[in-house]
Protein backbone atom coordinates (compact mmCIF):
# COMPACT_ATOMS: atom_id res chain seq x y z
CA UNK A 1 0.00 0.00 0.00
CA UNK A 2 1.19 3.35 -0.89
CA UNK A 3 1.99 5.50 2.01
CA UNK A 4 1.05 8.73 1.85
CA UNK A 5 2.70 11.80 3.55
CA UNK A 6 3.25 10.91 7.15
CA UNK A 7 1.45 14.08 8.53
CA UNK A 8 -1.41 16.37 7.52
CA UNK A 9 -0.52 19.64 4.93
CA UNK A 10 -1.10 22.19 7.45
CA UNK A 11 -3.62 23.25 9.88
CA UNK A 12 -4.65 26.71 8.38
CA UNK A 13 -7.34 29.44 9.76
CA UNK A 14 -9.61 28.33 7.03
CA UNK A 15 -9.98 24.74 8.53
CA UNK A 16 -7.62 21.66 8.57
CA UNK A 17 -5.94 20.17 5.19
CA UNK A 18 -4.98 16.30 4.95
CA UNK A 19 -1.89 14.36 3.53
CA UNK A 20 -1.14 14.47 0.18
CA UNK A 21 -2.62 11.54 -1.47
CA UNK A 22 -5.22 10.94 1.31
CA UNK A 23 -8.52 8.59 -0.09
CA UNK A 24 -11.42 10.33 -0.11
CA UNK A 25 -14.45 8.05 -0.71
CA UNK A 26 -17.93 6.49 -0.08
CA UNK A 27 -19.19 3.12 0.04
CA UNK A 28 -22.44 1.16 0.24
CA UNK A 29 -23.21 -2.55 0.12
CA UNK A 30 -24.67 -5.28 -2.23
CA UNK A 31 -27.68 -6.19 -0.53
CA UNK A 32 -28.67 -2.72 1.14
CA UNK A 33 -28.39 -0.70 -2.95
CA UNK A 34 -28.38 -3.47 -6.00
CA UNK A 35 -32.16 -4.86 -5.69
CA UNK A 36 -32.43 -7.58 -8.45
CA UNK A 37 -32.70 -10.17 -5.98
CA UNK A 38 -33.72 -12.66 -8.70
CA UNK A 39 -32.49 -11.51 -11.80
CA UNK A 40 -29.21 -12.84 -13.95
CA UNK A 41 -28.81 -16.42 -11.92
CA UNK A 42 -29.06 -14.43 -8.38
CA UNK A 43 -30.27 -17.04 -5.45
CA UNK A 44 -31.26 -16.21 -1.88
CA UNK A 45 -28.88 -14.98 0.54
CA UNK A 46 -29.49 -15.01 4.24
CA UNK A 47 -31.25 -11.55 3.98
CA UNK A 48 -33.22 -12.19 1.27
CA UNK A 49 -35.27 -15.28 3.78
CA UNK A 50 -34.71 -13.00 6.88
CA UNK A 51 -36.33 -10.20 5.36
CA UNK A 52 -39.47 -11.67 4.25
CA UNK A 53 -39.51 -13.35 8.05
CA UNK A 54 -42.84 -11.59 8.78
CA UNK A 55 -41.73 -9.43 12.20
CA UNK A 56 -37.91 -9.56 11.27
CA UNK A 57 -37.91 -6.38 9.83
CA UNK A 58 -39.76 -2.88 9.92
CA UNK A 59 -42.51 -2.88 7.85
CA UNK A 60 -41.78 -6.18 6.50
CA UNK A 61 -39.26 -4.39 3.86
CA UNK A 62 -36.91 -6.73 1.61
CA UNK A 63 -34.02 -5.73 -0.13
CA UNK A 64 -35.78 -6.83 -3.64
CA UNK A 65 -35.80 -3.64 -4.92
CA UNK A 66 -33.61 -1.73 -2.81
CA UNK A 67 -31.71 1.17 -4.62
CA UNK A 68 -32.10 -0.37 -8.14
CA UNK A 69 -28.13 -0.04 -8.20
CA UNK A 70 -28.59 -3.20 -10.52
CA UNK A 71 -30.00 -1.15 -12.99
CA UNK A 72 -29.10 2.31 -12.39
CA UNK A 73 -25.73 1.55 -11.63
CA UNK A 74 -24.40 4.39 -13.92
CA UNK A 75 -26.56 7.08 -12.23
CA UNK A 76 -24.55 6.37 -9.33
CA UNK A 77 -20.89 6.35 -10.47
CA UNK A 78 -21.74 10.02 -12.22
CA UNK A 79 -23.05 11.45 -8.99
CA UNK A 80 -19.32 9.50 -7.33
CA UNK A 81 -17.91 11.55 -10.31
CA UNK A 82 -19.65 14.92 -9.31
CA UNK A 83 -18.87 14.62 -5.80
CA UNK A 84 -14.88 14.26 -6.90
CA UNK A 85 -14.24 11.32 -4.52
CA UNK A 86 -11.01 9.26 -5.44
CA UNK A 87 -12.48 6.09 -3.95
CA UNK A 88 -15.43 3.54 -4.41
CA UNK A 89 -15.90 1.04 -1.72
CA UNK A 90 -19.17 -1.71 -2.44
CA UNK A 91 -19.14 -5.14 -2.00
CA UNK A 92 -20.01 -8.11 -4.12
CA UNK A 93 -23.41 -10.25 -3.67
CA UNK A 94 -22.05 -13.64 -3.10
CA UNK A 95 -24.94 -15.36 -3.90
CA UNK A 96 -24.95 -13.52 -7.40
CA UNK A 97 -21.96 -14.44 -8.39
CA UNK A 98 -21.89 -17.85 -7.01
CA UNK A 99 -25.35 -19.05 -6.09
CA UNK A 100 -25.36 -21.73 -3.84
CA UNK A 101 -21.88 -20.92 -2.54
CA UNK A 102 -20.16 -23.98 -4.24
CA UNK A 103 -19.05 -24.42 -8.02
CA UNK A 104 -18.74 -22.16 -10.84
CA UNK A 105 -19.15 -18.47 -10.84
CA UNK A 106 -22.21 -17.25 -12.98
CA UNK A 107 -20.95 -15.07 -15.57
CA UNK A 108 -23.94 -12.77 -15.90
CA UNK A 109 -23.03 -11.88 -12.11
CA UNK A 110 -19.42 -11.50 -12.69
CA UNK A 111 -20.06 -9.55 -16.08
CA UNK A 112 -22.14 -6.76 -13.61
CA UNK A 113 -19.30 -6.14 -11.53
CA UNK A 114 -17.13 -5.92 -14.61
CA UNK A 115 -19.18 -3.33 -15.80
CA UNK A 116 -19.52 -1.42 -12.53
CA UNK A 117 -15.41 -1.67 -12.45
CA UNK A 118 -15.15 -0.11 -15.93
CA UNK A 119 -17.31 2.91 -15.36
CA UNK A 120 -15.96 3.76 -11.51
CA UNK A 121 -12.61 3.66 -13.78
CA UNK A 122 -13.56 5.45 -16.49
CA UNK A 123 -14.88 8.23 -14.45
CA UNK A 124 -10.93 8.42 -12.53
CA UNK A 125 -11.85 6.67 -9.15
CA UNK A 126 -10.58 3.44 -7.73
CA UNK A 127 -12.87 0.46 -6.87
CA UNK A 128 -12.24 -0.93 -3.64
CA UNK A 129 -14.46 -4.47 -3.61
CA UNK A 130 -15.71 -5.88 -0.28
CA UNK A 131 -16.20 -9.52 -0.52
CA UNK A 132 -18.33 -10.23 2.10
CA UNK A 133 -21.22 -7.65 3.43
CA UNK A 134 -23.46 -10.18 5.52
CA UNK A 135 -25.10 -11.70 2.31
CA UNK A 136 -23.96 -15.82 3.07
CA UNK A 137 -25.67 -17.83 -0.07
CA UNK A 138 -28.91 -19.11 1.82
CA UNK A 139 -27.91 -22.76 0.58
CA UNK A 140 -24.81 -22.45 2.71
CA UNK A 141 -26.51 -21.28 5.70
CA UNK A 142 -29.17 -24.30 5.59
CA UNK A 143 -25.82 -26.53 5.43
CA UNK A 144 -24.63 -24.96 8.62
CA UNK A 145 -23.70 -21.48 8.28
CA UNK A 146 -20.42 -19.77 9.83
CA UNK A 147 -20.71 -21.75 12.72
CA UNK A 148 -19.75 -24.45 10.33
CA UNK A 149 -15.87 -24.45 9.50
CA UNK A 150 -17.05 -25.56 5.80
CA UNK A 151 -18.13 -22.66 5.23
CA UNK A 152 -14.69 -20.53 5.83
CA UNK A 153 -13.56 -22.88 2.88
CA UNK A 154 -16.19 -22.17 0.78
CA UNK A 155 -15.54 -18.63 1.11
CA UNK A 156 -11.82 -18.73 0.25
CA UNK A 157 -13.15 -20.38 -3.08
CA UNK A 158 -15.79 -17.53 -3.94
CA UNK A 159 -12.71 -15.01 -3.37
CA UNK A 160 -10.42 -16.63 -5.42
CA UNK A 161 -13.31 -16.79 -8.26
CA UNK A 162 -14.07 -13.19 -8.00
CA UNK A 163 -10.52 -11.93 -7.76
CA UNK A 164 -9.24 -14.47 -10.95
CA UNK A 165 -12.14 -12.48 -12.52
CA UNK A 166 -11.82 -8.85 -11.48
CA UNK A 167 -8.35 -8.69 -10.40
CA UNK A 168 -7.18 -6.79 -13.78
CA UNK A 169 -9.67 -3.97 -12.51
CA UNK A 170 -9.46 -4.31 -8.72
CA UNK A 171 -6.71 -2.90 -6.87
CA UNK A 172 -7.70 -2.93 -3.43
CA UNK A 173 -9.95 -6.06 -1.76
CA UNK A 174 -11.30 -6.36 1.35
CA UNK A 175 -12.24 -9.75 3.09
CA UNK A 176 -14.83 -9.30 5.34
CA UNK A 177 -16.73 -6.44 6.75
CA UNK A 178 -17.67 -6.53 10.50
CA UNK A 179 -17.40 -10.17 11.37
CA UNK A 180 -18.56 -9.36 14.35
CA UNK A 181 -21.95 -8.10 13.15
CA UNK A 182 -22.95 -10.99 11.12
CA UNK A 183 -21.75 -13.12 13.81
CA UNK A 184 -23.02 -11.98 16.99
CA UNK A 185 -26.13 -10.43 15.42
CA UNK A 186 -26.31 -12.74 13.17
CA UNK A 187 -26.21 -16.08 15.55
CA UNK A 188 -26.17 -14.11 18.84
CA UNK A 189 -29.27 -11.83 19.44
CA UNK A 190 -30.79 -12.79 15.81
CA UNK A 191 -31.79 -9.45 15.33
CA UNK A 192 -30.12 -9.76 11.92
CA UNK A 193 -29.68 -12.80 9.54
CA UNK A 194 -30.16 -15.51 10.01
CA UNK A 195 -31.80 -14.58 12.70
CA UNK A 196 -30.36 -17.18 15.37
CA UNK A 197 -29.90 -16.80 19.16
CA UNK A 198 -27.21 -20.02 19.82
CA UNK A 199 -24.08 -18.03 21.85
CA UNK A 200 -22.02 -20.94 21.46
CA UNK A 201 -22.83 -20.82 17.50
CA UNK A 202 -22.08 -17.34 17.79
CA UNK A 203 -18.63 -17.44 19.44
CA UNK A 204 -17.39 -20.72 16.50
CA UNK A 205 -18.98 -18.11 13.89
CA UNK A 206 -16.57 -15.41 15.14
CA UNK A 207 -13.40 -18.18 14.74
CA UNK A 208 -14.59 -19.26 11.27
CA UNK A 209 -14.89 -15.57 9.86
CA UNK A 210 -11.21 -15.33 11.07
CA UNK A 211 -10.30 -18.44 9.37
CA UNK A 212 -12.41 -17.75 6.25
CA UNK A 213 -10.33 -14.33 6.18
CA UNK A 214 -7.07 -15.64 6.70
CA UNK A 215 -7.91 -18.67 3.96
CA UNK A 216 -9.23 -15.67 1.29
CA UNK A 217 -6.54 -13.53 1.65
CA UNK A 218 -3.84 -16.82 0.42
CA UNK A 219 -6.73 -17.06 -2.29
CA UNK A 220 -6.30 -13.43 -3.24
CA UNK A 221 -2.62 -13.61 -3.16
CA UNK A 222 -2.64 -16.94 -5.40
CA UNK A 223 -4.67 -14.83 -7.75
CA UNK A 224 -4.02 -10.67 -7.48
CA UNK A 225 -1.11 -9.59 -8.81
CA UNK A 226 1.39 -8.60 -6.43
CA UNK A 227 0.85 -5.30 -5.75
CA UNK A 228 -2.73 -5.44 -4.89
CA UNK A 229 -3.59 -4.58 -1.28
CA UNK A 230 -5.91 -6.75 1.10
CA UNK A 231 -7.64 -6.03 3.86
CA UNK A 232 -9.80 -6.29 6.24
CA UNK A 233 -12.77 -4.14 7.82
CA UNK A 234 -13.76 -4.38 11.35
CA UNK A 235 -16.04 -2.29 13.62
CA UNK A 236 -14.15 -1.92 16.44
CA UNK A 237 -15.85 -0.79 19.52
CA UNK A 238 -14.30 2.66 21.59
CA UNK A 239 -15.49 1.15 25.08
CA UNK A 240 -15.47 3.29 28.46
CA UNK A 241 -15.98 2.16 31.71
CA UNK A 242 -18.92 3.55 33.66
CA UNK A 243 -16.46 4.64 36.21
CA UNK A 244 -13.25 3.79 37.96
CA UNK A 245 -14.48 0.95 39.99
CA UNK A 246 -13.13 -2.39 39.73
CA UNK A 247 -16.41 -3.88 38.62
CA UNK A 248 -16.86 -1.77 36.04
CA UNK A 249 -13.41 -1.95 34.54
CA UNK A 250 -14.06 -5.71 34.20
CA UNK A 251 -17.47 -5.29 32.51
CA UNK A 252 -15.11 -2.86 29.78
CA UNK A 253 -12.68 -5.90 29.67
CA UNK A 254 -15.19 -8.59 29.15
CA UNK A 255 -16.61 -6.65 26.27
CA UNK A 256 -13.39 -5.47 24.96
CA UNK A 257 -12.43 -9.25 24.35
CA UNK A 258 -15.65 -10.18 22.56
CA UNK A 259 -16.21 -7.17 20.72
CA UNK A 260 -12.94 -6.42 19.76
CA UNK A 261 -9.76 -8.90 20.81
CA UNK A 262 -11.85 -11.79 19.62
CA UNK A 263 -10.99 -10.22 16.20
CA UNK A 264 -7.63 -8.46 16.43
CA UNK A 265 -5.56 -11.17 18.41
CA UNK A 266 -6.34 -14.24 15.81
CA UNK A 267 -5.80 -11.23 12.75
CA UNK A 268 -2.24 -9.72 13.83
CA UNK A 269 -0.84 -12.21 17.13
CA UNK A 270 -2.01 -15.27 15.83
CA UNK A 271 -3.48 -16.22 19.42
CA UNK A 272 -7.15 -16.77 21.22
CA UNK A 273 -7.29 -13.89 23.94
CA UNK A 274 -6.49 -15.81 26.99
CA UNK A 275 -9.43 -14.04 29.26
CA UNK A 276 -11.90 -14.80 25.96
CA UNK A 277 -11.28 -18.16 26.73
CA UNK A 278 -11.85 -18.24 30.10
CA UNK A 279 -15.05 -16.16 30.57
CA UNK A 280 -16.75 -18.48 27.50
CA UNK A 281 -15.89 -21.45 29.35
CA UNK A 282 -19.14 -22.09 30.59
CA UNK A 283 -20.23 -22.09 26.79
CA UNK A 284 -17.62 -23.92 24.88
CA UNK A 285 -14.22 -25.32 25.14
CA UNK A 286 -13.43 -23.82 21.97
CA UNK A 287 -11.94 -27.50 20.13
CA UNK A 288 -13.08 -26.33 17.26
CA UNK A 289 -9.74 -24.47 16.60
CA UNK A 290 -7.64 -26.79 15.16
CA UNK A 291 -4.12 -26.77 14.79
CA UNK A 292 -2.97 -24.28 12.61
CA UNK A 293 -6.38 -22.17 12.59
CA UNK A 294 -4.35 -19.07 13.85
CA UNK A 295 -1.57 -19.46 11.89
CA UNK A 296 -3.95 -19.10 8.81
CA UNK A 297 -5.96 -16.30 10.30
CA UNK A 298 -2.85 -14.09 10.62
CA UNK A 299 -1.67 -13.99 7.40
CA UNK A 300 -0.42 -10.54 6.60
CA UNK A 301 -2.63 -7.68 5.36
CA UNK A 302 -1.57 -4.18 4.26
CA UNK A 303 -4.32 -2.37 5.75
CA UNK A 304 -6.99 -2.53 8.47
CA UNK A 305 -10.59 -0.86 8.08
CA UNK A 306 -11.99 1.01 10.79
CA UNK A 307 -15.44 1.03 10.88
CA UNK A 308 -17.07 3.86 13.72
CA UNK A 309 -20.44 5.34 14.51
CA UNK A 310 -20.62 6.04 18.30
CA UNK A 311 -18.72 4.49 21.70
CA UNK A 312 -19.57 1.88 24.22
CA UNK A 313 -20.43 2.74 27.74
CA UNK A 314 -20.50 -0.24 29.91
CA UNK A 315 -20.77 -1.09 34.03
CA UNK A 316 -21.19 -3.57 35.84
CA UNK A 317 -24.82 -5.39 35.35
CA UNK A 318 -26.69 -7.52 33.24
CA UNK A 319 -28.48 -7.20 29.35
CA UNK A 320 -30.63 -8.57 28.09
CA UNK A 321 -31.39 -11.77 26.43
CA UNK A 322 -30.98 -12.86 23.76
CA UNK A 323 -27.57 -11.01 23.88
CA UNK A 324 -24.85 -10.57 21.01
CA UNK A 325 -22.23 -10.97 24.55
CA UNK A 326 -21.62 -14.33 24.81
CA UNK A 327 -20.91 -15.12 28.38
CA UNK A 328 -21.17 -11.02 29.59
CA UNK A 329 -24.89 -10.89 29.67
CA UNK A 330 -25.40 -11.48 33.73
CA UNK A 331 -21.94 -9.33 34.17
CA UNK A 332 -22.20 -6.17 31.57
CA UNK A 333 -25.10 -3.45 31.44
CA UNK A 334 -25.04 -0.99 28.57
CA UNK A 335 -24.90 2.48 29.70
CA UNK A 336 -26.17 5.39 27.32
CA UNK A 337 -23.42 7.55 26.41
CA UNK A 338 -24.86 11.60 26.70
CA UNK A 339 -25.10 14.31 24.32
CA UNK A 340 -26.91 14.49 21.02
CA UNK A 341 -28.06 11.46 19.27
CA UNK A 342 -28.77 10.10 15.46
CA UNK A 343 -32.04 8.80 14.02
CA UNK A 344 -30.46 5.15 15.14
CA UNK A 345 -30.72 6.50 18.66
CA UNK A 346 -26.96 6.39 18.68
CA UNK A 347 -24.44 9.08 21.02
CA UNK A 348 -22.89 11.56 18.50
CA UNK A 349 -19.26 11.27 20.22
CA UNK A 350 -16.02 12.19 17.49
CA UNK A 351 -13.53 11.10 20.56
CA UNK A 352 -14.57 7.64 20.49
CA UNK A 353 -13.08 7.72 17.25
CA UNK A 354 -9.84 9.48 17.87
CA UNK A 355 -9.68 7.35 21.17
CA UNK A 356 -9.43 4.06 18.92
CA UNK A 357 -7.47 5.17 16.20
CA UNK A 358 -4.78 6.10 18.94
CA UNK A 359 -5.20 2.99 20.08
CA UNK A 360 -4.44 1.30 17.12
CA UNK A 361 -0.85 3.50 16.26
CA UNK A 362 0.30 2.00 20.17
CA UNK A 363 -1.07 -1.50 19.45
CA UNK A 364 -0.07 -2.13 15.93
CA UNK A 365 1.91 0.98 14.75
CA UNK A 366 2.97 -1.13 11.40
CA UNK A 367 -0.18 -1.56 10.14
CA UNK A 368 -2.15 1.10 7.94
CA UNK A 369 -5.94 2.34 8.99
CA UNK A 370 -8.54 3.31 6.77
CA UNK A 371 -11.73 4.76 7.86
CA UNK A 372 -13.97 2.31 5.63
CA UNK A 373 -17.22 3.19 6.94
CA UNK A 374 -18.30 6.60 9.43
CA UNK A 375 -21.75 8.59 8.97
CA UNK A 376 -25.03 9.01 10.52
CA UNK A 377 -28.71 8.52 10.13
CA UNK A 378 -30.92 11.50 10.08
CA UNK A 379 -34.88 12.10 9.68
CA UNK A 380 -34.32 13.89 6.48
CA UNK A 381 -36.75 14.93 3.88
CA UNK A 382 -36.94 16.54 0.12
CA UNK A 383 -38.75 19.84 1.09
CA UNK A 384 -41.17 21.20 -1.47
CA UNK A 385 -38.87 22.96 -3.63
CA UNK A 386 -36.78 19.10 -3.97
CA UNK A 387 -34.16 20.28 -1.76
CA UNK A 388 -32.58 18.09 0.88
CA UNK A 389 -31.53 19.82 4.28
CA UNK A 390 -29.86 18.01 6.47
CA UNK A 391 -27.45 20.28 8.86
CA UNK A 392 -27.12 17.70 11.71
CA UNK A 393 -25.07 15.04 9.13
CA UNK A 394 -22.83 17.58 8.05
CA UNK A 395 -22.06 18.47 11.87
CA UNK A 396 -21.74 14.92 12.38
CA UNK A 397 -19.22 14.57 9.47
CA UNK A 398 -17.05 17.81 10.09
CA UNK A 399 -16.78 16.52 13.61
CA UNK A 400 -15.51 12.87 12.95
CA UNK A 401 -13.18 14.42 10.05
CA UNK A 402 -11.60 16.85 12.45
CA UNK A 403 -11.19 13.11 15.07
CA UNK A 404 -9.59 12.06 11.93
CA UNK A 405 -7.43 15.23 11.35
CA UNK A 406 -6.29 14.85 15.32
CA UNK A 407 -5.20 11.69 15.12
CA UNK A 408 -2.84 12.07 11.91
CA UNK A 409 -1.32 15.13 13.97
CA UNK A 410 -0.76 12.92 16.84
CA UNK A 411 1.29 9.88 14.92
CA UNK A 412 -1.36 7.72 13.27
CA UNK A 413 -1.02 6.38 10.19
CA UNK A 414 -5.10 6.94 8.43
CA UNK A 415 -4.82 6.22 4.98
CA UNK A 416 -8.26 7.66 3.79
CA UNK A 417 -12.14 8.21 4.70
CA UNK A 418 -15.24 6.36 3.06
CA UNK A 419 -18.21 8.26 4.08
CA UNK A 420 -21.28 6.08 4.82
CA UNK A 421 -23.42 6.01 2.94
CA UNK A 422 -23.26 6.91 -0.59
CA UNK A 423 -27.45 6.57 -1.00
CA UNK A 424 -30.30 5.97 1.67
CA UNK A 425 -30.44 2.02 0.93
CA UNK A 426 -31.89 -0.74 3.18
CA UNK A 427 -30.44 -0.23 6.55
CA UNK A 428 -30.90 -4.22 7.47
CA UNK A 429 -33.63 -4.80 10.42
CA UNK A 430 -34.52 -1.04 9.70
CA UNK A 431 -35.92 -1.25 6.86
CA UNK A 432 -36.28 2.07 4.56
CA UNK A 433 -36.83 3.79 7.92
CA UNK A 434 -33.14 5.30 8.43
CA UNK A 435 -31.07 7.27 6.19
CA UNK A 436 -27.61 7.56 6.37
CA UNK A 437 -27.40 8.79 2.34
CA UNK A 438 -25.16 11.63 1.08
CA UNK A 439 -27.86 10.79 -1.44
CA UNK A 440 -31.48 10.94 -0.56
CA UNK A 441 -33.43 7.84 -2.44
CA UNK A 442 -37.18 8.33 -3.06
CA UNK A 443 -37.83 4.71 -2.79
CA UNK A 444 -40.98 5.08 -4.91
CA UNK A 445 -39.88 6.30 -7.53
CA UNK A 446 -35.96 6.25 -7.29
CA UNK A 447 -35.33 9.64 -7.93
CA UNK A 448 -31.80 10.67 -6.49
CA UNK A 449 -31.30 13.83 -4.74
CA UNK A 450 -27.95 15.01 -3.38
CA UNK A 451 -28.41 16.42 0.23
CA UNK A 452 -26.72 19.30 1.62
CA UNK A 453 -24.13 17.07 3.06
CA UNK A 454 -23.21 15.37 -0.49
CA UNK A 455 -22.05 19.13 -1.60
CA UNK A 456 -20.01 19.68 1.47
CA UNK A 457 -18.50 16.75 1.30
CA UNK A 458 -17.59 17.42 -2.27
CA UNK A 459 -16.26 21.07 -1.25
CA UNK A 460 -13.92 19.05 1.70
CA UNK A 461 -12.74 16.51 -1.45
CA UNK A 462 -11.65 19.55 -4.02
CA UNK A 463 -10.33 21.68 -0.79
CA UNK A 464 -8.13 18.26 0.67
CA UNK A 465 -9.38 18.85 4.02
CA UNK A 466 -12.19 20.84 6.23
CA UNK A 467 -12.96 24.42 6.29
CA UNK A 468 -13.34 26.51 9.17
CA UNK A 469 -16.35 25.39 11.51
CA UNK A 470 -18.08 28.66 10.81
CA UNK A 471 -17.90 27.55 6.90
CA UNK A 472 -18.89 23.75 7.40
Amino acid sequence: MTAVDARPQGQVESGLLFPAGFRWGTATAAYQIEGAAAEDGRTPSIWDVFSRTPGKVRNGDTGDIAADHYHRMREDVALMRELGVSDYRFSVSWSRVQPTGRGPAVRKGLDFYRRLTDELREAGIRPVATLYHWDLPQELEAAGGWPHRETAERFAEYAGLVAGALGDRVATWTTLNEPWCAAFLGYGSGVHAPGRTEPAAALRAAHHFNLGHGLAVRALRAALPGAAEVSLTLNLHAIRPLSGAEADRDAARRIDALGNRVFLDPVFHGRLPKDLVADTAGLTDWSFVRDGDLAVASEPIDSLGINYYSPTVVGAGTSESPSPWPGAEDRVRFVPAPGPRTAMDWPVDADGLYELLTRLRDELPEVPLVITENGAAYDDYADPSGAVHDPERVAYLHAHLAAVHRALVDGVDVRGYFLWSLLDNFEWAYGYGKRFGIVHVDFATQRRTPKDSARWYAEVVARGGLAGPSEG
